[in-house]
């Protein structure tokens, strides 16, 4: 085109292309810079298509990875979860109350995630109390219940036993003055037990801990208390499906609701017994200040051990002392 241009303006007229030569020119310099104009823009189309393809297959990569992770995380959670429930004594405790007269179907098994929302990850501040057991947390269900969550320490085969027997022995259970089970989680590193919430905290708490300007049981609600703990025990010893012994009965497994009655709590101890025996023993178990002397001297824990750490209790109410005390 530059050799078109020149050529129109050379000096010498008669040398000058005409305007005929000048437009087949330039049709036939428009028809080959045309193909060419088109053949680059197809070419840098294709570059264009080859890198949407290769960003798109990146995304999916991403997100196979992702999902590949995802699954893999999924499994071996679940796995973990088999192991902890197998290690907790899922299937043990499921032959126990299946061979038992109980009314487990009424408790729920809760997965882990149910448990870690009610008590917002286990918080420090939603703790109600520790003990040789566990620790106590308060938590809200999903439908709004308000519940007491017992995290067991870490797992040893005693503490294993206490969980299962604690389970099979309130399944056996429905009594006003006892604290109701409503289930358990067992795909966790400790085991977590659920109960009803007890709002007003321990018999033990409210005798020994309150300041003067602060609540205190009335002689007719000390009266009400005793009557309560004992009919609880009475039930347990002979009007149970099987005969039960509580063997840790103190002020601090009393709780006491809105109301301030008496509800007999922490059956990790417990033993279910066949009528008219006594239950043999290799350790003794119990709290020191309330057990029975003759338990001590014998390990031949009978319903009379119940009753002599109840006679205890007895006299906290009475007096207002601790079971050991410095005058």
């Amino acid at each position: 085109m530059a050799n078109l241009a020149r050529r129109c303006l050379n000096f010498n007229g008669k040398r000058r292309p005409t305007m005929r030569e000048v437009t087949i020119e330039l049709e036939g310099i428009r028809g080959s810079q045309g193909a060419a104009f088109s053949y680059v823009i197809d070419q840098s189309y294709e570059e264009v298509d080859y890198r949407c393809l290769a960003g798109f297959g990146m995304i999916l990569l991403l997100i196979g990875s992702w999902w590949m992770y995802k699954l893999a995380k999924r499994r071996k959670n679940t796995k973990l979860k088999q192991k902890y429930l197998k290690r907790n004594g899922g299937l043990l405790m499921q032959q126990q109350l299946s061979s038992s007269e109980s009314n487990i179907e009424k408790a729920k098994f809760f997965t882990s995630k149910e448990l870690e929302k009610a008590t917002d990850n286990y918080n420090e501040n939603r703790i109600l109390g520790r003990g040789g057991q566990g620790t106590v947390y308060k938590g809200t269900l999903i439908d709004g219940r308000i519940v007491a969550i017992k995290k067991s320490k870490l797992v040893d085969k005693d503490k294993l036993e206490q969980f299962i027997n604690e389970v099979i022995i309130l399944s056996q259970i429905n009594h006003r003055n006892v604290v109701k089970l409503l289930g358990c989680c067992l795909e966790t590193e400790v085991p977590l037990l659920v109960y009803e919430f007890i709002p007003n905290g321990t018999l033990f708490q409210v005798l020994h801990h309150k300041t003067e300007e602060e609540f205190r049981l009335t002689w007719e609600m000390r009266l009400r208390v005793a009557v309560e703990v004992a009919s609880a025990l009475s039930y347990l010893h002979s009007s149970a499906s099987i005969p039960i012994y509580h063997r840790d009965i103190k002020s601090s497994n009393i709780l006491l609701d809105d109301k301030y009655r008496a509800i007999v709590s922490d059956f990790g101890t417990s033993r279910s017994v066949a009528v008219d025996q006594t239950h043999l023993t290799t350790r003794v178990l119990g709290t020191f200040g309330y057990f029975d002397p003759q338990y001590f001297q014998s390990s031949q824990f009978t319903d009379k051990s119940d009753v002599y750490s109840f006679g205890v209790v007895l006299v906290e109410l009475l007096t207002g002392k601790k079971p050991i005390f410095s005058s």
